[in-house]
């Protein structure tokens, strides 16, 4: 199973055009996208839309660019597109965890409600965590000398052990790569990875 996973694409035209022709390729089964793929909810739908054409799933959580009551039905506009925010999905053998919005809260009360139910429900299975901020301590928010990534977003994965945990939001750590126990984390940034899951 393997699958393309960006963020931070903030409507970026050129940007959109390689990740398309990327995604488009015979290798990759879906996407997964972070968040803040729009300015402020401008270019959403185009962005959407590209990805909708490739007939492939396409799995978002919003960014803090698309944050507010309006994103999931524009999400369901398009037949491929799926907003896993705050939702579990199986792909695979994998359960995808979704949990969008935020910036530099490092607490977050609604999360650690979800998360006591997830780890309820899906602990021991084979899981992805999908935020759009990062977790705490780690490469992937370190920013100005300091942390500031969730410190329940850490918290959760040091319990629950992921296989791969992917985040954005902070633009000054595109590309880094770092582990929280046994969990490897990335940051694929708005040039996209390409990640394989066995």
């Amino acid at each position: 199973m393997k699958f393309l996973t960006f963020t931070d694409l903030h409507e970026n035209k050129d940007g959109l055009k390689a990740l398309v022709k990327r995604a488009a390729e015979s290798d990759i089964d879906f996407v997964v996208c972070a968040g803040d793929i729009s300015s402020f909810g401008r270019g959403l739908r185009t962005v959407l839309k590209a990805f909708s054409d490739l007939k492939k799933p396409f799995y978002v959580v919003p960014g803090n660019h698309e944050e507010g009551e309006g994103f999931e039905s524009v999400v369901e506009e398009f037949k491929h597109c799926f907003s896993l925010d705050r939702k579990a999905l199986m792909v695979g053998e994998y359960v995808f965890l979704g949990y969008g919005g935020g910036g530099f809260a490092m607490k977050d009360q609604e999360f650690r409600k979800i998360a006591r139910f997830w780890y309820g429900k899906f602990n021991g299975q084979k899981i992805v965590l999908l935020t759009h901020q990062p977790p705490f301590e780690t490469k992937l928010d370190a920013l100005h000398n300091r942390h500031v990534g969730n410190e329940d977003f850490r918290d959760f994965i040091l319990r629950i052990k992921p296989k791969l945990a992917i985040s954005g939001h902070l633009h000054e750590t595109v590309g880094e790569v770092d582990t929280i126990g046994e969990t490897k984390l990335v940051n694929p940034g708005w040039d996209g990875m390409v990640i394989e899951l066995k």
